[in-house]
């Protein structure tokens, strides 16, 4: 019996580390990932924005975050003379965490396997090193 209640409580914290925040509204600009939160608070450098409601209607550059992204995307175009917004990979993240490059990172639960993923500055509200499935990861909140 405590082998099955052990087994149960290890794998209900499993999931709970990796679920997803579906409040988050992710929203992606000349290729580098943010929220729409953020792009909100900084209404003065946003050209023009497109909501993509599902994976299936995004564009072939937005395709690679289908994945990710299952529950749609918004695309925004940054007026000319705005593009320096601090951005940094996920690689380079995990780097400055003792972890290596080529783990996988986690943005409010969602999984980047692909760590040459570049995110705005701005999405690091919030940043911790947590044991998933035996190896340490990355997981990064948007939110206080």
């Amino acid at each position: 019996m405590k082998k099955i209640l052990y087994s149960f409580l290890l794998l209900s914290s499993a999931t709970l580390f990796a679920q997803k925040n579906t409040a988050i509204k992710f929203a992606v600009a000349n290729d580098v990932i943010g929220t729409v939160d953020m792009f909100n608070a900084r209404k003065s450098i946003v050209q023009s924005s497109k909501t993509y409601p599902s994976s299936a209607s995004l564009p072939q550059n937005l395709k690679k975050y289908s994945s990710i992204f299952s529950n749609g995307i918004t695309e925004y175009k940054i007026k000319n003379g705005y593009g320096g917004l601090d951005r940094i990979s996920l690689a380079s993240l995990n780097e400055q965490h003792g972890i290596p490059k080529d783990t996988p990172a986690f943005i409010e639960g969602y999984e980047f396997t692909d760590t040459n993923t570049v995110i705005y500055g701005d999405i690091l509200t919030r940043s911790e090193v947590k044991d998933y499935n035996g190896k340490k990861s990355l997981f990064i909140y948007t939110t206080r």
